[in-house]
């Protein structure tokens, strides 16, 4: 269905000459009902077509039925009558359109059940359309599915960040805002005295944390190195991320590093190698 609301038809003329504008009477339900209605002949043929053909077959159908010929571009065939047949069409397969409710749940189910292990959007919109087809529910617009794709997205990013954020410690939490905003940190407060606390009108550690570490020399390993190791000193739980699904790291998947045994020179290698 286009952005107008009304069904776009696959297979149809759309060539310039056959756009040209036509009078199409208006049809009311008699009208349509007696020549626009899917016998149940005519339905076991449409049922054999695939995906957005099938509108495409069953209007060429029932305007062969009525005229005694194909039509000679979309312009013949009014809305109203690609409306009542898609809507038979539904109903014959059991489809229904997506609605708002319908759109809802389906946010719902991809945050729980998928968007809470894969990113990735392209895999997500997968999901959806199986869904969508598990529930017999008529595919949305592409921009609908975006909507559907980055509430669903978000929805898991907030539940993974409160379910870690309520595993942190009180004293964890201190030293990660310390970190961050450089209140109360000293030069000789980080491991290995490298400097990386605040000035009185420097930047933030965290900042300096985050900064490029420069070509390679023993000074800016030996900075790096404090780096890691005052990330360390915030002392993260060790179960903080044990039930996160590798699709949310970065770097394959490979997970956090910081609060691992790792040894000074595989954190020289980190930054360095």
């Amino acid at each position: 269905m286009g952005a107008s609301g009304v069904v776009q038809l696959r297979g149809l003329s759309t060539r310039e000459d056959d756009r040209r504008p036509k009078p199409v009477p208006l049809l009311d339900l008699d009208d349509l009902v007696e020549h626009w209605t899917l016998l149940t002949d005519e339905q076991g043929l449409v049922s054999g077509e695939r995906g957005a053909t099938r509108l495409g077959f069953a209007m060429l159908l029932k305007f062969c039925t009525q005229y005694g010929r194909f039509p000679r571009g979309r312009f013949e065939l009014p809305d109203e009558a690609v409306e009542f047949v898609a809507a038979q069409i539904r109903g014959h397969l059991g489809f229904r359109e997506c609605s708002v409710g319908d759109a809802a749940k389906l946010t719902a189910w991809l945050a729980e059940h998928v968007a809470c292990t894969e990113r990735p959007p392209e895999q997500v919109r997968v999901e959806l359309l199986a869904r969508c087809r598990t529930e017999s529910i008529e595919p949305p617009t592409p921009g609908r599915c975006d909507r559907i794709l980055g509430a669903a997205l978000r929805a898991a990013e907030q539940t993974l960040t409160a379910r870690i954020s309520a595993r942190l410690t009180v004293e964890s939490t201190e030293r990660i805002v310390a970190l961050n905003s450089g209140a109360g940190q000293e030069d000789d407060a980080v491991p290995g005295g490298a400097g990386t606390g605040e000035d009185e009108d420097g930047p933030p550690a965290l900042g300096k944390i985050k900064e490029a570490p420069g070509n390679v020399s023993l000074e800016t390993t030996l900075t790096e190195i404090d780096k890691l190791l005052a990330v360390r000193a915030v002392a993260l739980p060790t179960d903080l991320s044990a039930d996160v699904a590798q699709g949310w790291w970065p770097d394959g998947g490979r997970g956090p590093w910081w609060w691992n045994p790792i040894p000074t020179c595989a954190l020289t290698r980190c930054r360095c190698g």
